[in-house]
């Protein structure tokens, strides 16, 4: 199959504005059970964040770095949820330390599992 052109960021900030991308952030969610996963105003907020990040990594931003070790034209929208979750349980104060466990959970759950989604793409060639 041909390679669709442009970065892996530039080809996964495509998909973000399709309905399957809700589809998938959903489906990520709930699979590794993140406490959050049926409150669509998280999953919306997520996705918007995830679509933020992929857009500057689509521009080109050599000196921008999302994941230790993985150049940030290698994003993908899987790596650009679990990167936008991240940040997003730096800011976190109001919530249960339950809650904040389960979403660290997910976080690694979701790297364990997707570990092609976290390295550079020569990586996988």
């Amino acid at each position: 199959m041909p390679r669709v052109p442009g970065s892996n960021a530039q080809r996964s900030l495509a998909i973000c504005s399709l309905f399957e991308s809700e589809v998938l952030v959903w489906l990520l969610l709930r699979h590794w059970h993140h406490p959050l996963a049926e409150d669509e105003d998280f999953r919306v907020q997520l996705l918007e964040t995830a679509t933020a990040v992929l857009d500057t990594a689509a521009k080109g931003a050599r000196d921008c770095v999302f994941i230790e070790g993985m150049p940030a034209s290698d994003m993908n929208l899987v790596a650009a949820l679990w990167y936008a979750e991240n940040r997003a349980l730096e800011d976190v104060q109001n919530e249960s330390g339950e809650e904040i466990a389960a979403r660290l959970d997910w976080l690694e759950a979701v790297r364990r599992g997707l570990p092609s989604c976290f390295c550079p793409q020569d990586n996988l060639a």
